[in-house]
């Protein structure tokens, strides 16, 4: 638009298919985006008003609301009146923190009830319209097994490959078929949230990884982008010997860049910051255990290798968890508020 054009503004955008248009062509200076139109643009690669920002959880709702989210074990002793409540309550809470935190994507999580969580999902969405992306899970892939049964998984992946496949091919296409429910209920985002990765490196080898998880992580992605969903994919860990692997599999985003296991997000925005939005980086053991220095620190490097050139979202390296001083929390999220403008 030319200096000294009469055009209203809001004619101008309504005319305008944002979620399109905002990545590709950039931000046109004096125009504020929506939260989720940050969201989307930074998933698209691009740069838009200001670095949006969310957490994977965030677990001191007591803290900062006074109450805490609705357990599964409480819905199920609920009467079929009492549920509807709790989980339009519940709802209310996840946007309740999204709006003083001033998130840009919304979970949608602390009960697993598929029913209850479309029901929730309706609500959300009817409450914030499309101002807020809602996100669930949605992974089908084969995380880290628990300890006790380690070596009887490591066992079954060499002895049995043919069951493996197939497990794995059903796993994908039961995940799917929840998305899509939740999909049609509101949810626009995904985070497949199955951890490959201890701090030393991947659980399985990558040619073992590359055999029984890259070929249904990247059709579990591509199901969910068919519905028109948003992907972002989360894992803890060193998964720098396998990141490529994850990368082709084009999620829009990465999560959580952990650098408790090494992983740093100069480094990975150098190789991959064309091909796939960066998330996170924050260290979550210094904002537990380290100095206000320290922490501070984390959160500036964070924003000085992320922001640049777009295509980040600033959140901590995991979720920010009970024990947590609040106070430590918000220490960083001020440095985003002051950092976040483009």
């Amino acid at each position: 638009m030319k200096k000294g054009d009469s055009r209203d503004w809001a004619n101008v955008l309504a005319g305008l298919d944002l979620e399109k248009w905002w990545p590709r062509k950039g931000l046109e200076r004096g125009l504020a985006l929506t939260p989720k139109q940050r969201a989307v643009t930074a998933l698209s690669l691009g740069i838009p008003d200001m670095v949006p920002t969310f957490e994977l959880e965030f677990q001191l709702t007591r803290e900062l609301c006074g109450r805490d989210y609705l357990t599964q074990e409480a819905l199920d002793r609920a009467s079929t009146k009492e549920r509807e409540r709790l989980l339009k309550e519940n709802g209310e809470l996840f946007i309740e923190v999204a709006e003083l935190l001033e998130y840009s994507i919304i979970p949608l999580q602390s009960i697993t009830d598929l029913d209850a969580l479309v029901t929730m999902a309706r609500h959300m969405r009817d409450l914030v319209g499309d101002k807020y992306m809602i996100w669930a899970h949605a992974d089908g892939t084969f995380a880290i097994p628990d300890g006790e049964h380690m070596m009887e998984y490591a066992f079954w992946l060499v002895d049995r490959p043919e069951e493996v496949h197939r497990v794995a091919r059903e796993n994908v296409n039961a995940q799917v078929e929840r998305a899509s429910r939740l999909f049609d209920a509101g949810v626009d985002c995904f985070i497949l949230c199955a951890d490959y990765c201890f701090n030393q490196g991947p659980f399985m080898s990558p040619t073992m990884f590359r055999e029984y998880v890259t070929p249904y992580l990247a059709e579990n992605i591509r199901k969910l982008k068919e519905m028109g969903a948003w992907v972002i994919k989360h894992t803890d860990g060193n998964l720098m010997p396998i990141i490529d692997q994850i990368i082709e599999c084009e999620p829009h985003g990465l999560h959580s860049l952990d650098p408790m296991a090494g992983v740093d997000i100069a480094e990975i925005k150098r190789l991959y910051g064309d091909k796939v939005c960066l998330i996170g980086n924050v260290n979550c053991a210094l904002l537990q255990t380290g100095t206000f220095q320290e922490m501070e620190d984390s959160a500036h490097y964070a924003l000085d290798h992320g922001k640049p050139g777009g295509g980040y979202i600033f959140s901590t390296s995991n979720c920010v968890f009970k024990g947590l001083p609040l106070d430590n929390y918000l220490r960083i999220h001020n440095i985003w508020e002051k950092r976040r403008d483009y």
